[in-house]
């Protein structure tokens, strides 16, 4: 047995060498041309590469290099091991945050980017795996054993399946244009993130004005009630005066309660989006009352047609199908079966060799159902289009009407309301000083003053969180999972 081995081993490794090219070494194996960006998918080079660092040292993996949520490139496709797990950067937060950093804050802690992270790595490695070609197989071949007392013909073979019609290359550019969706779908996941910061943000400093305003309130009807107790043991004014003062002061006592409810769940939801429900809530950096951009209906229908990354991912959704569709023409094509082995005849005492290809004969299955599937899941793919198109035009009327709403409420209440509710106290503190109304008209004056603030203030939060979720392209709700 051994001197047939030793006569086998130079013809079987010829053979592996010559016919079987996918038997050679990593660094010789050649895989196919990928038709996409380098943006989108892995190099030739790349892959080569990682091919063999992971054949000679197995134990050692690269660590993945951190992506820029902003960037259109995907993540590096070597994710953190499960046993592993990424831990938080701890970070000392100033005594005011600013806007700029609770969106770094969110950029960095949000986990549903690295949800959006992992997928595209997820899909890098199946884009990889898609475009190797079929492991060869080696195996023992005997035959004639036992005759005339003889171990018969010993010997081996090398099977490997030869994939055509360039299957690999077809199966990576449907794997590049999922990840091209995966990206788009990345960026509105980031867009929804800093949007949620946005409008967060500004209800914080609208709660916290409110308890400002509310707490000046309490302040007011405490001192009228207790003038209102010094009056009436004069005499000035009666006890209705007393106990309507009073109410006065319970309804402002219970604004500032509620105003602070307002405000510990606004931050509660800002620390939440920012990654951290921990966080305490601490002053905010901004300005409520600053400027707001005019938008107007045909600007942002435009841009949000445009620029849309949920519109892109459907595009991209249609590039796939599309080619989905070539690979589907492709299986048409069999893959062939090629085998080559060596045997040594102990009875003959001479080597012999066999060569064998084996296709499918394409008579009955030439992939007709899977080329059906393809062209229908085109049509779905276009379809999806438009109606992500109108999605988007309902969505946008929906919050076009509150943001216009809340535009003509603060340019009234700027304008002409508060203005006028300003003149109306202090008319109403003279003729209060100077005896001509009572003090119930005094009390009534200062309670709407005090309400015209208020709402006021409201229809300032209205119109940042319509503007903000315009600007945002209508992509809210980060921790919502369900699309």
């Amino acid at each position: 047995m051994y001197r047939t081995a030793h006569k086998l081993a130079p013809l079987a490794a010829a053979l592996c060498f010559v016919v079987f090219p996918a038997c050679r070494t990593p660094q010789a194996e050649r895989l196919p041309e990928v038709p996409v960006a380098a943006s989108t998918a892995p190099s030739e080079k790349e892959v080569v590469q990682r091919v063999t660092y992971d054949v000679e040292q197995p134990a050692q993996r690269p660590k993945p290099e951190p992506v820029k949520p902003d960037s259109a490139t995907p993540p590096s496709p070597a994710p953190t091991p499960p046993d592993q797990p990424a831990r938080p950067v701890e970070t000392v937060l100033p005594e005011r945050l600013t806007l700029g950093e609770l969106e770094s804050l969110a950029l960095q802690r949000n986990p549903t980017l690295a949800q959006a992270e992992a997928r595209i790595n997820a899909a890098r490695s199946e884009w990889l795996q898609a475009g190797l070609w079929p492991n060869p197989r080696i195996g023992y071949d005997g035959g004639e054993i036992g005759n005339d007392g003889r171990s018969g013909q010993q010997g081996g073979f090398l099977s490997q399946e030869i994939v055509t019609a360039d299957k690999l290359s077809l199966s990576r550019t449907v794997l590049s244009r999922e990840i091209e969706r995966l990206q788009q779908e990345a960026l509105a996941q980031r867009r929804r993130v800093l949007t949620d910061v946005h409008r967060s943000f500004y209800d914080v400093l609208a709660a916290q004005s409110a308890i400002d305003l509310t707490r000046e309130l309490a302040d007011v009807a405490q001192k009228a009630y207790e003038t209102s107790q010094r009056l009436f043991k004069a005499g000035n004014v009666s006890e209705v005066d007393v106990l309507q003062s009073g109410i006065e002061l319970q309804q402002a006592r219970i604004l500032l309660e509620n105003a602070s409810n307002r405000y510990r769940s606004a931050w509660q939801q800002l620390a939440a989006v920012i990654g951290d429900p921990s966080t305490p809530p601490r002053p905010l950096d901004g300005d409520l009352r600053g400027a707001v951009p005019e938008l107007t209906w045909e600007e942002a229908s435009q841009r949000l047609l445009a620029e849309s990354p949920e519109l892109a991912a459907a595009a991209a959704a249609v590039a796939r199908s599309q080619a989905s569709l070539g690979r589907a023409y492709a299986d048409r094509y069999p893959n062939w079966e090629a085998q080559a082995g060596a045997q040594y005849d102990n009875a003959s005492q001479d080597t012999i060799a066999n060569v064998q290809l084996s296709v499918p004969l394409p008579i009955y299955n030439r992939n007709q159902g899977g080329i059906r599937q393809a062209q229908a899941q085109i049509a779905a793919a276009q379809a999806d289009v438009a109606r992500v198109e109108l999605l988007l035009q309902q969505r946008l009327a929906k919050a076009f009407e509150p943001y216009r709403n809340a535009r003509v409420q603060t340019d009234a209440y700027s304008k002409q309301i508060l203005p006028d509710a300003k003149k109306s106290l202090d008319i109403a503190v003279k003729s209060y000083d100077s005896g001509e109304i009572g003090f119930l008209s005094l009390l009534t004056v200062q309670r709407t003053y005090f309400q015209t603030q208020l709402a006021y203030l409201e229809a300032l939060r209205q119109l940042r969180d319509s503007a903000e979720s315009i600007e945002g392209l209508l992509l809210t709700d980060s921790l919502q999972t369900e699309r």
